[in-house]
């Protein structure tokens, strides 16, 4: 298969194209950062694409010889809280609408055409869509919109399969920043396994560790007002 991974870089992204690329599989590794690019470039089966997915010009540039993609994993996005909520910081909200929303759409402007008949759209979205969360205003929203939009495509879609990725908490660089517990969290290795086995029996949902999981899902069989109890107890 010929594999198109955004977010490559680093995390999650990385650890798929690295993956995907032990396994025989050809592989476009997408990202910003040159340097890593390059070093994930000296593997085989694995071809370097530059290119910031929040410039549609970019992308299009970047990736206009690629035809007939088996798989896009659009992976890539960034993570902000909002700390004091009565003092909205909209810059910030912006931001991360812009690098984790729109970006997808710029993407799926650039590639969804790419995509031969019967192939793959992955969608990395976050488990912080299943419930209202402190200080996620941003990074919950954003990923809110990617989950529908990704459900939606599911619908439209007739001749691409379409899975939308829930992750649970995962150690990357990313959220090496975060300066909260993350109650079961597993590696990038592990969370590209879940994927890969997820996108290889076409699951239009996988989520993982699903024990993490299913207690979200759980959870959102609460009434609001019970879980707004909770998530302000969680946010003192």
């Amino acid at each position: 298969m010929k594999i198109l991974i955004t977010g490559a870089t680093s995390g999650i992204g990385e650890q798929l194209a690295l993956q995907y690329a032990q396994q025989g599989h050809d592989v476009v590794a997408c990202g910003r950062n040159k340097h890593k690019l390059h070093s994930l470039s000296v593997h085989k089966n694995i071809q370097a694409c530059q290119f910031d997915t929040t410039k549609l010009d970019e992308i299009k540039h970047a990736t206009e010889s690629f035809t007939q993609l088996d798989c896009v994993v659009l992976n890539a996005g960034t993570c902000e809280y909002i700390d004091d909520a009565k003092n909205f910081d909209s810059e910030l909200f912006a931001r991360v609408i812009n690098t984790n929303l729109v970006s997808l759409g710029y993407c799926l402007d650039a590639l969804l055409n790419k995509i031969k008949p019967q192939g793959q759209l992955v969608i990395v979205s976050s488990s912080v869509t299943y419930l209202a969360l402190p200080r996620a205003q941003a990074y919950g929203a954003s990923k809110a919109g990617v989950s529908y939009l990704a459900k939606s495509l599911a619908i439209d879609l007739k001749d691409i399969d379409v899975s939308l990725v829930h992750p649970g908490f995962v150690n990357t660089p990313l959220t090496d920043k975060n300066d909260f517990s993350m109650p079961m969290a597993i590696n990038a290795t592990k969370a590209a396994d879940y994927i890969i086995k997820g996108v290889a029996k076409r699951r239009k949902e996988i989520h993982f560790p699903r024990r993490f999981t299913f207690i979200l899902k759980l959870l959102t069989l609460l009434p609001f007002t019970a879980w707004l109890k909770i998530a302000k107890g969680l946010s003192r």
